[in-house]
């Protein structure tokens, strides 16, 4: 007679190749923004090959090239995401290791001693009788509907998602290191600025205190020639401060200590200039070089697989197992001369009555899926909204440096036409105050501008997308952990 469990096993067979490609919910496809065909600075010109490759090279500072490296080395921002790598790499593993049956041993020794007894005068010896048994067990869910194979999909684009949010914290780091040490860069000439300009005010102080002395000039005009050195010595203390922040926020970005860069940038260099233009591509390239829109569609994907494994529940799920046990009253008739029992047979769960339950996870997946898409659709805004907003102020800050530069020169002539006339008595002390007060804010302006063109440069690259294009090892764990094998557990003291 044929066992009932054979045809089942052979449907089983037969059907499992049919439907191991089978999986329901919708399956991901990349959707499409629809970027407009060129940037509005083009104005209809070709748009230039995009290259963005260590853009930070054309500020042309030696001392930042070296800085970035160290910055990618260190940080702890990236050490946190390489971190999320690893997360998500072994929760992809996990979810893998459901594809696959599992197998499980069991073993067992037991004793049993008899007392001895008398029973009609006969006497019964005491004795002694083991047992031992061994076996194993294994089960493998056929995942006919793909609740597994959605799972691993879902895994998958987690860790694409979180190569991503990598490359984006770099992208936000190299971003951060430049326009720090730019501001560095900047109050250093600020300071020197102000420091020759209150010295060349405190001479004109003492002239004017000599032109009283002789009765060409009031103490009026001595005190306002005093007041506006001290004024402009006044703002010493304040760039100085800004530019100890400076410094404190790039030690910290490259994971140091925050005066670990004091040494090194206490000499003063001038404010990074970029070359200019930067190639800027089309919009599309947006798409694909930055990283927290790549990380937004990969999540997006990540969610869409979901809904395949949340409406996978729905349908029925069927598993093989299996148990193999043998006993024997010798440890060494294991397998030999000792009992042998098997059973093997299908398992089937078929969900008939939940209150709507299976349902609702479908449609708070669906949710989910929508809420990654529309954050997804929102990065692409914002990246390109990004790049506009770079564009502009990189040219409206090359137009104002021009007329800043014409200014401070033009002042600068003023100031010093004022003074020697000053010197010969043939202008007033108010046309050498308004002059030298006019100089020092037309030259600090026109640092400040320069600093802001190159963050501006930088606020561009990093909205096209320039980020750190070498390779990053997220393998070696941050912290090693030692003697993790059994051994006794240490007490805690209570704090």
């Amino acid at each position: 007679m044929q066992s009932p469990v054979k045809p089942v096993l052979l449907a089983l067979c037969l059907s499992t190749p049919l439907l191991a490609g089978c999986a329901v919910g919708p399956d991901y496809i990349t959707p499409d923004f629809g970027t407009p065909a060129r940037w509005s600075s083009d104005r209809g010109q070709p748009a230039p090959t995009l290259k963005l490759a260590q853009w930070w090279r054309n500020l042309g500072d030696p001392l930042l090239d070296q800085l970035m490296g160290e910055a990618v080395a260190d940080n702890l921002d990236v050490a946190a995401a390489k971190a999320r790598i690893r997360e998500a790499r072994a929760t992809q593993r996990q979810a893998a290791g459901a594809l696959f049956p599992t197998v499980s041993g069991t073993g067992s020794a037991t004793e049993t001693r008899s007392a001895g007894s008398a029973t009609n005068g006969i006497a019964i010896a005491p004795s002694t009788t083991s047992q031992f048994q061994a076996g194993f067990d294994s089960s493998w869910e056929l995942d006919l509907f793909g609740a597994n194979r959605r799972a691993v999909e879902a895994a998958a684009y987690g860790v694409d998602a979180a190569e991503d949010d990598l490359r984006a914290t770099l992208l936000t780091l190299i971003g951060d290191v430049a326009s720090n040490y730019i501001d560095a860069r900047a109050y250093q000439a600020r300071v020197a600025l102000a420091r020759r300009t209150a010295a060349s005010q405190r001479e004109t102080a003492a002239l004017t205190e000599r032109k009283q002395n002789a009765g060409s000039a009031s103490a009026v005009d001595t005190a306002k020639a005093a007041a506006l050195a001290a004024s402009t010595e006044a703002t010493i203390p304040t760039y100085e401060a800004s530019y100890q922040q400076a410094v404190h926020r790039l030690g910290v970005l490259l994971g140091r200590d925050p005066t670990a860069l004091s040494q090194r940038l206490s000499r003063s260099l001038p404010i990074p200039s970029p070359r200019l233009p930067l190639p800027k591509g089309v919009p599309a390239d947006v798409l694909v070089m930055r990283p927290d829109v790549r990380k937004a569609e990969r999540q997006l994907a990540q969610f869409t697989a979901k809904i395949g494994q949340a409406t996978a529940a729905l349908y029925p799920d069927v598993s093989l197992t299996g148990t193999v046990s043998t006993s024997a009253l010798k440890l060494g008739d294991l397998g030999k001369s000792s009992t042998i029992g098997w059973s093997i047979g299908p398992s089937v769960s078929l969900p008939i009555f939940n209150g709507g339950k299976l349902q609702a996870a479908v449609e708070v997946a669906e949710a989910q899926r929508d809420e990654y898409h529309v954050a997804w659709r929102s990065a692409v805004l914002s990246a390109l909204e990004d790049v506009e907003n770079a564009i502009v102020n990189l040219g409206q800050e090359r137009i104002r440096i021009r007329s800043l530069t014409e200014s401070a020169r033009r002042y600068g002539e003023a100031a010093k036409l004022s003074r020697s006339l000053y010197q010969t008595g043939s202008s007033t002390f108010l046309d050498v105050l308004d002059a030298e007060r006019s100089q020092f804010t037309a030259e600090d302006s026109l640092l400040a501008s320069r600093a802001t063109l190159a963050k501006n440069y930088v606020a561009l690259a990093k909205a096209l997308g320039g980020g750190w294009t070498g390779p990053i090892d997220s393998s070696v764990p941050e912290v090693v952990d030692n003697g993790t094998g059994p051994h006794l557990a240490r007490a805690v003291a209570p704090r």
